[in-house]
């Protein structure tokens, strides 16, 4: 874990810096808090804050029962059957699917495996509109296929048109970065995420991570010793 000794007033001078992602002791999921750094998220003043928040009716809902498909479902169900259990326990019936064109085929296999299982399904195109790029002022230069017409991407237009369908649970499907990101700010129904998009890495992005001390390294970590990474 990082230095925490500096202390100002009692208290550490960098309070508001979490490393948790560097923390190996993970005192938080065995309760001994008493064993924490002082800038463990366990130790800020705002945890009781926060707890109050689970209080409200909505994320008391989500919360509940998102620990209940958890348990039922850990290491047994696929993502697709647990996102149709929390769905089915939070009382949500019509469901909404934002997907990528790339991914229409799996979009098609989705509505299909929902509506099969009782839901009602209202999903939107991310080409919705079909708003010339130009609209961004991107160039012909700038765009995939140079002087052909090419609609942006519209997930802002997928979270409107979902909300005025009134969906109780969105669904993103295969959205790109940044255009995932645009949806969620402008859902007003709670989100999940049934895939995300890694056009390499046939949408596995963890792949990345898995072969950062190989194979990927000189990508990810830059060429630091001149070669040219593992090849075996």
């Amino acid at each position: 874990m990082p230095d925490v000794s500096r202390l100002e007033n009692g208290k550490a001078s960098n309070m508001n810096k979490y490393y948790c992602a560097l923390c190996t002791d993970h005192y938080c999921r065995s309760g001994e808090v008493e064993k924490t750094t002082l800038n463990c998220p366990c130790n800020d003043d705002d945890i009781e804050s926060i707890k109050e928040l689970y209080q409200e009716e909505e994320n008391f809902n989500l919360a509940y029962h998102s620990a209940l498909t958890e348990a039922e479902g850990y290491g047994n169900k696929t993502r697709l059957e647990e996102i149709m259990d929390f769905a089915k326990k939070c009382g949500f019936s019509r469901l909404g699917i934002a997907f990528c064109l790339g991914l229409s085929k799996e979009a098609n296999t989705l509505c299909k495996i929902l509506r099969h299982n009782s839901f009602e399904v209202v999903s939107v195109i991310c080409k919705n509109g079909s708003i010339p790029k130009e609209f961004l002022n991107i160039s012909q230069e700038q765009k995939l296929r140079p002087n052909t017409y090419e609609p942006m991407c519209n997930p802002i237009g997928q979270a409107k048109l979902l909300n005025k369908a009134e969906t109780e649970l969105n669904i993103i499907l295969g959205l790109c970065v940044g255009h995932d990101s645009l949806f969620i700010k402008y859902s007003e129904a709670p989100v999940t995420v049934f895939a995300v998009k890694d056009r390499v890495l046939a949408h596995n992005p963890l792949g990345a991570l898995y072969l950062c001390d190989s194979y990927y390294k000189n990508r990810l970590f830059g060429n630091t010793n001149g070669s040219n990474g593992d090849k075996k």
